[in-house]
């Protein structure tokens, strides 16, 4: 796999900080189908460079190592609907639509310790 310098496209990290200066770098996508690989590149890029950079090193800061992750995905399905006010009555009625395609949400929060925040950010170029 291709471990050169990349910025990513859709994961936007936020990041913060604790008081031992061990950070966390936390990233949602919601995209339509079609771009559902281009998401999950984007993450196995992330993961197999920190598995690469800090290998055997990944687990929980406080059990004293480098860094972590926690990956999450779910897909959300939503139906559009119609809604008219009848002055008649004063009411509303609604009248649904035909759903729509499924978005795909994929959520990544990487971290750990300020050596390893810094190499990510390096190497991703995270602001």
């Amino acid at each position: 796999m291709d471990r050169t310098l990349m910025t990513p496209d859709y994961l936007d990290f936020d990041y913060s900080e604790d008081a031992d200066g061990n950070g966390s770098f936390d990233a949602m996508a919601s995209v339509a189908p079609q771009q559902l690989p281009a998401v999950h590149a984007e993450i196995a890029a992330v993961l197999a460079w920190a598995h690469d950079a800090f290998a055997g090193r990944r687990g929980a800061t406080d059990d004293g190592c480098e860094w972590d992750f926690d990956l999450q995905s779910h897909q959300e399905f939503s139906v559009p609907e119609t809604m008219r006010f009848e002055e008649a009555t004063g009411m509303l009625t609604v009248q649904p639509g035909e759903p729509g395609a499924a978005r795909h949400v994929v959520s990544l929060s990487i971290g750990g310790s300020p050596a390893f925040c810094d190499a990510l950010r390096t190497q991703f170029e995270i602001a």
